[in-house]
């Protein structure tokens, strides 16, 4: 899949602008929501499947030293949080040369102080064609009076225009952006700034591509954006989720699968991901594995089949946010799996752990099965449920949700 799967976070800047709030605190440490800001963007980049997270510090850099483990609760526990702290102030730019012996073939980069609420794996997805070094992700803006604004023709990113007092519709980078290790070689020394002296040089150069995005975004540069992000922030966790069934809703059911060739998608099921992936939905899948029971097969075959098919999905910009599972099966022949259980379909177990963990809009939610267990253990957890028969994946989940056909 691509490259990398690192996420790297500029961490380093001052927040002048908000005066005393970060004399001594980062202003990606600021409390938003009754936590740090740039743990919203650690949960983000995590369930999108980046597993390696690099922290770009800069001034009060021991604070983030002091705060790894807090920031860590916001990222499963197979992800490496990691701290680079530059030794004199260098910018957003110098600091990525200081770190580049860290940095990944490609990899993804945010601002600390900005959250964009995108599909990251789209961005990141499609392969760069030649003479490429990175990929923004922007936002269309009513008023741009707060920003430069960014000239795009044809997928590329021309031109970066300074700032107009005038209010006045335009595209805005949106501070995400996949790029290749090769943008080191255009950092000059000493202090240099990414969108100053950096991207300007390349979109002119023709090296930087551009991706729209009409979503939410935010920063925290004023005081006023600060207390927008209060209620702003923690309300964009809150999501409306689809729950998949596994075998025979996004792959054939051969039986028993647990081998990643054993694994055809079912036709428009990887679309389908990716469809509410860019939605805004949290993904789920929720399966049966007896076969771990019956001793067929392990656990560790079934978390290793799951990497697998999310890494086929990231191909396509895709993914699912958590696979749950259940090993039992009354009738097992392996005696720790040998029970029943209310993880196992139809009981709803699996559904309501996923309820309980995230932040889901359970009213705005369903689940997709192709067997009556899977519709009775969505109603017993007091989610729409909708029984597949065959057809396109994609458009029978888009009906589900109320949308448009593809």
């Amino acid at each position: 899949m691509m490259a990398g799967r690192q996420c790297v976070i500029l961490v380093g800047g001052r927040g002048t602008r908000l005066g005393a709030l970060t004399q001594n605190c980062p202003k990606p440490l600021l409390a938003v929501g009754g936590r740090p800001f740039v743990s919203y963007l650690i949960q983000e980049a995590a369930r999108h499947g980046f597993r390696r997270i690099l922290l770009l510090a800069g001034f009060k850099a021991e604070s983030f030293a002091d705060e790894l483990a807090a920031l860590h609760k916001h990222a499963p526990g197979n992800v490496e949080l990691s701290i680079v702290t530059e030794p004199v102030p260098l910018g957003t730019a110098g600091a990525l040369k200081f770190a580049a012996a860290r940095l990944d073939t490609h990899f993804l980069l945010l601002n600390g102080d900005s959250i964009f609420d995108v599909n990251l794996l789209d961005l990141a997805a499609p392969p760069f064609p030649a003479g490429i070094i990175g990929r923004l992700a922007l936002k269309p803006e009513q008023d741009t009076a707060r920003y430069g604004t960014v000239a795009f023709e044809d997928g590329y990113v021309r031109k970066f225009i300074e700032k107009n007092p005038a209010s006045e519709p335009g595209l805005i980078n949106g501070g995400v952006y996949w790029l290749s290790r090769q943008i080191v070689a255009h950092i000059a020394d000493g202090f240099v700034s990414l969108e100053n002296d950096v991207l300007p040089k390349l979109a002119t150069g023709g090296h930087l591509q551009g991706t729209v995005y009409d979503r939410f975004m935010l920063d925290i540069g004023l005081p006023d954006t600060l207390q927008q992000a209060q209620s702003g922030v923690p309300a964009r966790m809150h999501r409306p989720a689809v729950f998949f069934d596994r075998d025979g809703v996004l792959n054939k059911d051969v039986g028993y699968a647990h081998r990643s060739d054993q694994i055809v998608w079912i036709d428009g099921a990887i679309a389908a991901v990716k469809t509410f992936n860019d939605a805004g939905y949290y993904v789920f899948v929720v399966t049966n594995q007896a076969g771990v029971a019956r001793g067929l097969y392990a656990e560790a075959d079934v978390q290793a089949l799951h990497f697998w098919m999310n890494d086929e999905l990231a191909r396509s910009g895709g993914h699912i946010d958590a696979f749950m599972y259940c090993p039992h099966h009354p009738q097992g022949t392996v005696a720790k799996y040998t029970r029943a259980s209310q993880h196992r379909k139809p009981a709803p177990g699996m559904i309501v752990d996923l309820l309980n963990a995230w932040p889901i809009v359970r009213d705005r939610s369903f689940l997709i099965g192709d067997k009556d267990t899977d519709i009775a253990a969505a109603e017993a957890a007091g989610v729409r449920g909708y029984l597949y028969k065959g057809g396109n994946m994609a458009n029978f989940a888009r009906k589900c949700a109320g949308m448009r056909e593809l």
